[in-house]
C-alpha cells in the first residue's frame, strides 16, 4: 500500500498553502495498492517534532476502502474526523513554532470498520486500530515557517 501526494513529494517541503500561515487546506492525497479485504481506512496526520511532543494535526477513519484520493480541502464522504491537538475536528495545517518539522501522514488499512465517538482523538484511535491493521504507508512532509 502506498500513500503520495500531487502537491509534494516524500520527505520534501509541504507548500505553504497546506499550513497554518496559507489557506490551512488539507493538500490531496492518493492511495495505492489498498488490500482487497481493507474493510476500512483510518488517516492519522501528526509532527513528533512539536515542543511538547507528538502534535496530532488530522485524523480520519472509517475511510471506504475503495477510496483511491482525497481531494484538496475535503473529507472523503461517510469519513469521520477525529479532535485534533488544536481542540477540534478537521485538519489543521502545519504551524511550527522554529525549524523544520516532520509531518508523517500515516494511512493504515483494517479488516474492520471502527466503532468510536467522533470526539476520539489519536491515542483512541491508536487503540481501536490494534491488532486489526492489514498494511500500512506512510508519507512525511516538511514546513518550516522560516
Amino acid at each position: 500500500m502506498k500513500i503520495e501526494s500531487p502537491a509534494f513529494q516524500n520527505n520534501q517541503p509541504i507548500p505553504k498553502k497546506y499550513a497554518c500561515d496559507g489557506e490551512d487546506v488539507n493538500p490531496p492525497l492518493v492511495f495505492f495498492d489498498v488490500p482487497a479485504t481493507a474493510k476500512s481506512l483510518v488517516l492519522i496526520v501528526d509532527d513528533p517534532d512539536a515542543p511538547r511532543g507528538t502534535w496530532v494535526h488530522w485524523t480520519l477513519w472509517n475511510i471506504s476502502p475503495q477510496t483511491k484520493e482525497i481531494s484538496e480541502d475535503s473529507v472523503p464522504k461517510g469519513a469521520v474526523q477525529g479532535i485534533t491537538d488544536f481542540g477540534r475536528p478537521g485538519y489543521g495545517g502545519p504551524c511550527p513554532p522554529l525549524g523544520i518539522h516532520h509531518y508523517f501522514f500515516k494511512l493504515y488499512a483494517l479488516d474492520t470498520i471502527l466503532i468510536i465517538s467522533s470526539s476520539a482523538r489519536a491515542g483512541d484511535i491508536q487503540e481501536a486500530i490494534a491488532g486489526h491493521i492489514l498494511d500500512q504507508a506512510e508519507l512525511v512532509g516538511l514546513y518550516s515557517r522560516e
